[in-house]
């Protein structure tokens, strides 16, 4: 049973080790669905927290079809992190007719040197899930992030477990929506093991001093709320994993 919480700050870090993630995914700019992090926030997580950091490398929001310039952004990437001690790589190129960019993956993966890599949810986009996972296999990736094609690992649960079944040694792990009450569901109506959440909740800014003309940013995303892991989010989920396993259950209690 793998807990995989997504995050983008130490301070989100730190609240899932606390709550009882097994690893950490670690990007920028969470509120778009992440982007590559700083080397600075990987270095200071690291210091700072025990268990494992999955590294997503995304040179921007939006769609998963790259120039060439963001391929050599992504390869320069694998090659910092990879030296820097990441636990994982998380990745995911696409053609333009909805294919996997194997050739892109293929440079991104020979830059990593060694340093597993998982696909992450441009999986999801591709036209075709079963053609995708085979190519995954040639790719030789561990594990593949994804809600089965749509909206939320629910909605998909059917398509998750065909690809369970069919993934080899790939590990297929449930992401979009997943809470305590989900992942309970998913264990209950499926032979999924893993899952990955960011548990989220919006904090306020401190900021007394607020300039009403000015929006730093997209008109829809307020400068003045703060995403961040909740800790209890986690635990109740966790919780939810270790009941599937006696033993650890009952050290846990």
């Amino acid at each position: 049973m793998i807990l995989e919480v997504c995050v983008d700050s130490v301070e989100s870090a730190l609240n899932a080790e606390a709550g009882g993630a097994d690893r950490i995914e670690l990007c920028g700019d969470l509120i778009v669905g992440g982007i590559t992090p700083s080397l600075a926030l990987y270095e200071r997580i690291r210091e700072k927290i025990d268990i494992p950091i999955h590294v997503l490398l995304r040179p921007r929001f939006g769609d998963f079809l790259y120039s060439e310039e963001e391929r050599e952004i992504l390869v320069r990437q694998a090659k910092t992190f990879a030296k820097a001690g990441a636990e994982n790589l998380v990745i995911g190129c696409l053609t333009p007719d909805g294919h996997l960019d194997l050739e892109a993956l293929k440079r991104i993966i020979d830059a990593a040197d060694g340093t597993p890599v998982n696909l992450h949810r441009a999986f999801d986009m591709c036209r075709d899930l079963d053609e995708a996972l085979e190519d995954a296999k040639k790719l030789g990736v561990v594990s593949i992030l994804t809600s089965g094609g749509y909206a939320s690992a629910l909605e998909g649960i059917e398509v998750l477990e065909k690809l369970k079944k069919n993934a080899g040694n790939i590990d297929i792990m449930a992401g979009a929506g997943m809470n305590a009450k989900n992942i309970k569901y998913m264990l209950e109506n499926s032979s999924l093991t893993a899952f990955h959440m960011s548990g989220k909740k919006t904090l306020q800014s401190k900021m007394e001093y607020r300039n009403p003309r000015v929006n730093m940013g997209l008109p829809t995303l307020s400068e003045y709320e703060i995403i961040q892991t909740d800790i209890n989010e986690i635990r109740a989920a966790k919780l939810v994993l270790n009941m599937q396993n006696p033993a650890v259950w009952v050290i846990k209690k």
